[in-house]
Order: C-alpha cells, then sequence, then structure tokens
C-alpha cells in the first residue's frame, strides 16, 4: 500500500506542477491561443512518444537483459561442468556399453560449425545413452557426489536457474540419483532389481548431460576461445585428453 501511495502522491504533484505552470505562463503573456495549440501539439505527440517509449525503448532494455541473464545462466553451467558435470560424464560415459559408436561423434574440435552441432543432436536421439551398472563402481559415485552435495543444492537455489527448466531437470536427476545412493548404507552388493533401478536413474541423467555438454561447447566455442581450447583438451568422451597443451 505504501508504493502505491507513493505513486498515486507523485502523480498528483505531477499534474499539479502541470497546472501551476500553465497558469504562469498565462499569467505573465496572457495568450491562451498559444497555450492551447502547445497542449493539443503535445497531446498528439503522446501516442508516438508511447510507441516510442513502450516498443522501441523497451526491445532495447529487454533484450540487455535477456543476453546478461544468458550469460548469468551460462556462467552457473560453466561453474557445474567444472566442478562436477564434466567428471560424471566422463565416468558414464566409460561404462556406456555403445561409447564406440558414440564417442567419435562427440569429439568437438575448433572446425566444428553450427550446422555440425544440429547434425550431431539429431544423431544422439538415436543413441539409445545405456550404461552397464555392473561396471560401474557405485560406492566410488556415491562418494563422488556426496562431496558435491552442497554446492548441487546452492545450485537448485540458484535464481538464475529458474528460466532454464532443462538444465534444473539435469540438476534434480542429479540430486535424486545422489539421494538414492546416500540412502542405501551398502551399495556394492545389491539385488539385480535395485542395481536396474539405479541404472535407470544414471541413463536419464547420461542423456541430459551429453545433450547439456554440447549445447556449452557450442556456446563456448562462439564466446570464449580460452574456454573452449580447454573443454576440448578435457573432452570427456576423448579417451586421449589432457588438460596439458601438447
Amino acid at each position: 500500500m505504501d508504493e502505491r501511495r507513493w505513486l498515486v502522491t507523485f502523480g498528483a504533484g505531477l499534474i499539479t506542477l502541470s497546472v501551476v505552470l500553465y497558469a504562469l505562463h498565462f499569467l505573465i503573456f496572457q495568450d491562451l491561443f498559444h497555450i492551447s495549440i502547445y497542449t493539443l501539439g503535445d497531446i498528439a505527440f503522446l501516442p508516438l512518444e508511447v510507441l516510442l517509449v513502450t516498443l522501441v525503448f523497451h526491445q532495447v532494455l529487454a533484450s540487455r537483459d535477456r543476453r546478461q541473464r544468458l550469460e548469468k545462466l551460462n556462467m552457473v553451467i560453466g561453474a557445474f561442468f567444472s566442478a562436477l558435470g564434466t567428471q560424471l560424464l566422463t565416468y558414464i560415459s566409460d561404462n556406456d556399453p555403445d561409447h564406440d559408436a558414440v564417442r567419435p561423434l562427440l569429439l568437438v574440435d575448433d572446425t566444428w560449425t553450427d550446422e555440425t552441432f544440429l547434425e550431431v543432436v539429431k544423431r544422439l536421439r538415436r543413441h539409445p545413452c545405456r550404461v552397464g551398472v555392473e561396471n560401474v563402481d557405485l560406492a566410488a559415485v556415491k562418494r563422488f557426489l556426496g562431496s558435491r552435495e552442497d554446492f548441487l543444492l546452492r545450485l537448485l537455489e540458484n535464481p538464475v536457474l529458474l528460466e532454464h527448466e532443462k538444465f534444473t531437470d539435469h540438476l534434480r536427476a542429479i540430486f535424486h540419483f545422489n539421494e538414492e545412493l546416500q540412502r542405501r548404507p551398502d551399495v556394492s552388493d545389491l539385488p539385480e532389481t535395485d542395481a536396474a533401478h539405479l541404472a535407470g536413474d544414471l541413463e536419464r541423467i547420461y542423456g541430459l548431460l551429453i545433450r547439456e555438454w554440447l549445447n556449452y561447447m557450442r556456446y563456448l566455442q562462439k564466446n570464449y576461445p580460452y574456454l573452449f581450447s580447454l573443454a576440448m583438451r578435457t573432452n570427456p568422451f576423448d579417451e586421449t585428453a589432457s588438460a596439458v597443451v601438447g
């Protein structure tokens, strides 16, 4: 109510000031004719002013705001891959029974174009994203995700991610899988049915992460060549990957 009262008071003050200035003009020049002409001219220009302010100026501000939000969002996504995503994706892809078929598709380099990225995304839709859970060291994954739990929670609380539903879905999938692991005192000897359930959770994460990783690589290639260079050298799908520049 206080804000509304302030707006009403401010609006009334502006109208009062306008009336006072017009009255002062009339008292000084005694020329109602020119007052009428200028008043009508100002009113006639008002629709154009509204058009310029609401459509043109507003669109410029909205466009700049979208760019700033996108920049902040990609900073958060970059932090995710640096702290957790790349390592997790490396481990999951190493246990993909079909990794020999998918890895050659994902050796991103600086010659890739937008068309290359789009073509790879299309081909990945046919990839089953399976995980050989029998080869996965679930105890090691449990320790790794447990050590990153606070980081995941902070990401989920980040308001920047509210506008990126897909990435929020990725975080929820990872957080859910971590919760599944943490609630099992011993993950070294699980029934086949339980192992199959956890495999389904991992496969969900795998499919989501590949696509997000590709989008992030595309963003880095266009905007941050030096970050893209490191991302190429630490590619989770490259068995010879090394941060060392050879």
